[in-house]
């Protein structure tokens, strides 16, 4: 695998979390939108919960505290650039709705077969909580090197 076989974008098909202890934990729910692109200029994903609630409170600043947390969790989005060496994609967060990802690197193995692209990890290892995270893709578009 390398930028090349990866290079377009893909829509999420599904995003599990396989615990050692056996737990399978869909975190925003089975039903998911969105996408992540690898272009020249880096990667950019983004995921949603499906028909996320809208806020009722007020607006994006002034909802209340709870909807606004609830719109944290039910979307994920990150971007920089990124490295394939091997079946290994690293991701180095420059951007990220999540503050304590930035400067740091998600190390992901891929497999790619066909026009399906799962991405892995092993997360919190050697403790109670250690698990395989698991993004299946397909592909949307290929790449494209001009203006469409």
């Amino acid at each position: 695998m390398n930028k090349e076989t990866i290079r377009g974008r893909w829509n999420i098909l599904s995003w599990e979390q396989l615990y050692d202890d056996g737990r399978v934990v869909h975190p925003m729910g089975k039903e998911l939108e969105g996408f992540i692109e690898y272009s020249p200029f880096g990667m950019f994903c983004a995921i949603a919960k499906k028909n996320r609630e809208h806020f009722t409170t007020g607006g994006q600043w002034s909802a209340s505290d709870a909807e606004k947390a609830a719109a944290y969790g039910s979307y994920l989005t990150y971007a920089g650039p990124y490295d394939v060496e091997g079946d290994t994609v690293q991701h180095h967060v420059r951007h990220s709705l999540f503050p304590n990802w930035e400067g740091g690197s998600q190390r992901r193995k891929a497999v790619l077969e066909g026009g399906v692209l799962s991405l892995t990890a092993r997360l919190e290892e050697g403790t109670s909580e250690a698990r395989t995270a698991r993004l299946v893709w397909t592909r949307a578009l290929p790449a494209v090197d001009g203006p469409r």
